[in-house]
């Protein structure tokens, strides 16, 4: 079954458009331009989340490659999308093993499976306890107050505390859970990829901070849903990854808030504008007249500078793959 959490065509059309195609081997839909004829060892793939489908921005940086470098880039970035979600289509190995570079970005873990949630990779969990099917933040949101009830005879001040440090231990329990089927993840996503890898960190945060717009600390918090999640990429912390590090064959570190939060104008007046989420998915209805979530542009921009060594080298191989002399028959 092929799921698409959004294309944000629609939401977005005001602002950018994103030429989506239907990629032919999975029926997934990707950002365009679909791209011609790729030869093998010639291009770069691009593989992630919404950040690295680039949303809000018209020049994301696996555009940025290709016009700074010259080779064909395949932006694999698909909304909602965890590491599972790439295990789970093996048809796109095709394209993505025949690249020179593949930049894979380190994604959310909320898009995670553990015993409670079954993500599929995707950020829209079902609830394995009732069936229902509700985004990341409603899911999590609904075990924090389930545990939270449990402590309702604790008096106030302490209920507080435990919800900001320890946390509740059947909370804790899943999250340690998800964070290892990621990192589970990983090693099975790199151990299909026989291409050239780089790992890419593209966040507002450190790998050791976990912070929102509004504040920032070192500790796991508990009392609030997006306190516990964290900036992009949610619940991930230094120890993740550091355990997939050494997966791929270069780590990029690219935290950056250049020019976040970015605000949202018409393409076609420059005119500010207010997007209505709720065109896109409905449990997230809100219209805002600025992006203080995806990467903005001068992000991408910093992400693609701080790519140019692995894709150097890229091009170097590519350039020793072009001048190989052809061979004949046996002699």
């Amino acid at each position: 079954m092929v799921e698409h959490l959004s294309g944000y065509q629609d939401r977005d059309w005001e602002i950018v458009d994103y030429r989506l195609y239907q990629d032919h081997r999975s029926g997934l839909w990707f950002r365009g331009p679909e791209p011609a004829a790729l030869r093998p060892g010639q291009y770069i793939v691009c593989l992630g989340a919404a950040q690295t489908f680039g949303c809000f921005c018209e020049r994301p940086y696996p555009a940025l490659l290709e016009e700074q470098w010259g080779m064909p880039v395949v932006n694999l970035g698909y909304g909602g999308a965890g590491p599972r979600f790439f295990t789970r289509h093996p048809e796109l190995l095709a394209v993505i093993n025949d690249a020179a570079l593949v930049v894979v970005q380190v994604m959310s873990a909320r898009s995670e499976d553990n015993s409670r949630f079954a993500s599929g990779g995707l950020e829209y969990l079902t609830d394995r306890s009732t069936g229902d099917r509700v985004a990341a933040a409603h899911a999590y949101g609904s075990l924090l107050a389930e545990a939270d009830a449990r402590l309702a005879w604790l008096p106030g001040p302490v209920r507080k505390a435990v919800r900001i440090v320890k946390g509740p231990p059947e909370v804790r329990r899943v999250l340690a859970e998800t964070r290892r089927n990621w990192i589970d993840s990983y090693r099975e996503l790199f151990a299909s990829i026989t291409a050239p890898t780089a790992l890419l960190w593209m966040s507002r945060r450190r790998p050791g901070w976990h912070r929102t717009d509004r504040a920032r600390w070192w500790w796991q918090r508990y009392d609030d849903v997006n306190a516990m999640f964290g900036d992009y990429p949610q619940l991930v912390n230094r120890s993740m990854v550091r355990a997939i590090r050494p997966l791929a064959g270069d780590y990029v570190d690219s935290t950056t808030r250049r020019g976040s939060p970015q605000p949202l104008v018409s393409r076609f007046t420059g005119a500010p504008v207010r997007v209505d989420f709720g065109r896109d998915r409905q449990d997230l209805a809100e219209e805002r007249a600025e992006n203080a979530y995806y990467p903005s542009p001068e992000m991408h921009e910093d992400t693609a500078r701080a790519l140019a060594a692995p894709v150097r080298r890229a091009l170097a191989r590519a350039s020793a793959v072009r001048t190989l002399p052809k061979t004949g028959g046996a002699v």
